[in-house]
């Protein structure tokens, strides 16, 4: 193929398609009609001599030639490299730059982390910086990323996907938690005790059943949940004015220790791996590095 015959977008195109190995959906994030971008990939077939991407035997989408797999990574990281060295590289002030941070975390994160980074952000009296918290979707998370929708996502270290970057930031554990003054006493509960008590657990769909279940399904017990509430923050609530008990992260708890008795669990629970995730544009980018760096000093520090 003679490259003075291509154009940028031609070879953009084709990275998304490649990607995608669907004309529709790449259309759509390439923000083109589907026809235009069908007659893009006539063009490039014609400059590859090579079909790139043929019909799916499965009757969906499209699957990539031997041709079009072995350019794949080299375009791919041809272009980023491209957009880097073309990137307006300035010193990040943070105190008159003018940046808004998208970050995608659950509410025990924010409470654990994020709130930190954002007293942090605040107090150094730069007015241009903006700070957005979001709920979380790992689904469609690299896509959201490469579009700019999200600059950051903190969670659960596994659920990170592959094709980002991403950097450990703290490990916690489950506590059990109830009011002060409950009844039954401040001793660590025993198994049985556990299992009796009516506990509260965070559920975005309003099930009863989660990973701390299935551990104790393991010792032969079941616990029995009488509530479930959206946000880890709304157990506090509950538990303060109820005879109710809950499971929690330990950072998270320690938030509501004036309130709330934390306490041993009587069984062993796999800790929580938290990390961050972001899109390999963003590795050297200043401000990237700058927010990044916020957290970390928030993950390292102990309220």
């Amino acid at each position: 193929m003679d490259i003075r015959r291509a154009d940028l977008p031609l070879l953009i195109s084709l990275d998304v398609l490649l990607e995608e190995l669907n004309v529709t959906r790449a259309a759509r994030r390439l923000n083109v009609s589907q026809p235009a971008l069908s007659a893009q990939l006539g063009r490039l077939r014609e400059l590859f001599k090579d079909p790139l991407l043929v019909p799916s035997e499965a009757g969906r989408g499209m699957t990539p030639t031997p041709r079009a797999l072995e350019l794949q990574s080299a375009l791919h990281q041809a272009l980023l490299d491209l957009q880097n060295a073309v990137a307006r590289r300035v010193e990040f002030n943070p105190r008159e730059a003018q940046r808004h941070f998208t970050i995608a975390l659950n509410d025990n994160i924010f409470t654990s982390i994020g709130l930190a980074v954002a007293l942090d952000v605040l107090g150094l009296g730069g007015p241009g910086i903006r700070l957005s918290f979001v709920t979380p979707a790992e689904e469609n998370l690299t896509y959201r990323m490469e579009r700019g929708e999200i600059d950051l996502y903190i969670g659960i270290s596994a659920k990170i996907p592959d094709a980002l970057k991403s950097r450990r930031l703290l490990t916690d554990e489950f506590r059990f938690a109830q009011r002060k003054a409950h009844p039954r006493g401040q001793k660590a509960p025993t198994l049985e005790d556990y299992c009796q008590l009516s506990h509260v657990m965070v559920s975005q769909g309003g099930s009863f059943h989660s990973a701390i279940d299935d551990v104790l399904a393991g010792y032969g017990k079941a616990r029995r949940v009488v509530i479930t509430v959206p946000n880890y923050n709304q157990v506090a609530l509950v538990l303060a004015d109820t005879d109710c008990v809950a499971t929690l992260p330990s950072r998270l708890l320690q938030r509501y220790a004036s309130s709330l008795d934390l306490l041993p669990l009587p069984f062993s629970m796999p800790p929580i791996e938290l990390a961050m995730g972001w899109h390999a544009r963003a590795q050297h980018d200043p401000s990237h590095q700058w927010l990044r760096e916020r957290f970390v000093r928030a993950a390292t520090h102990r309220t």
